[in-house]
């Protein structure tokens, strides 16, 4: 079976892109070990309207949740993803806030997030961060490049048109796509450039 990947949702906006990764990955039936920061929550509920870990679960649906989500507590910086003698295949912070991302460029791990990103920079394992920003400040552009330099993907939230997106679901597609990419998972969320025009609205 292959090893977890470990889902991060931190407070900047983008709860969307993090849902839909959370249940792309399930569909694809990868295990998942998900950490929510407490501003995560509230992004949450302010833009989905889902008020807890509960909720969330029910709007990826309970069954599948269960079978291959496994929740760790932020504040746990002892739980399974803080250790590098543990197997993962990579992390994603989706989305991923300035104030994280310069927690692990500076290496100043507070939480259970900052601390398995850490040790996916330490054990030169994937590291992805989706920031939601705009615009970059250049204490921002250097904490990324730091990141960058570091071995991490930043991959801000920017999604393409080049697809002719229908809507906002599509716009949200691209970007998971995008994450699932880079991840190596499998993934019919978008038409790849070259493809049929109509393939994914037929």
């Amino acid at each position: 079976m292959a090893h977890p990947i470990v889902v991060a949702i931190t407070g900047a906006s983008g709860a969307p892109y993090a849902v839909r990764l959370v249940q792309s990955l399930v569909a694809a039936e990868r295990r998942v070990w998900l950490i929510v920061s407490g501003h995560g929550f509230r992004l949450l509920h302010t833009e989905l309207g889902l008020a807890d870990l509960a909720a969330l679960r029910a709007h990826v649906g309970e069954a599948a949740f269960d079978r291959w989500v496994t929740y760790f507590d932020d504040k746990d910086r002892g739980a399974s993803p803080a250790s590098g003698s543990t197997r993962m295949h990579g992390m994603v912070i989706c989305p991923c806030s300035m104030g994280t991302i310069s927690a692990i460029s500076q290496g100043t791990s507070r939480s259970l997030v900052e601390r398995a990103a850490d040790v996916m920079l330490k054990e030169r394992r994937r590291l992805i961060v989706v920031p939601r920003e705009t615009p970059y400040s250049a204490i921002h552009l250097e904490n990324m490049l730091r990141l960058t330099k570091a071995g991490a993907v930043v991959m801000p939230a920017s999604p393409g048109f080049y697809h002719q997106p229908r809507g906002i679901d599509d716009l949200v597609n691209f970007v998971v796509a995008r994450i699932l990419d880079h991840l190596d998972v499998d993934h019919a969320l978008v038409r790849r450039w070259g493809g049929e025009p109509d393939a994914l609205n037929a």
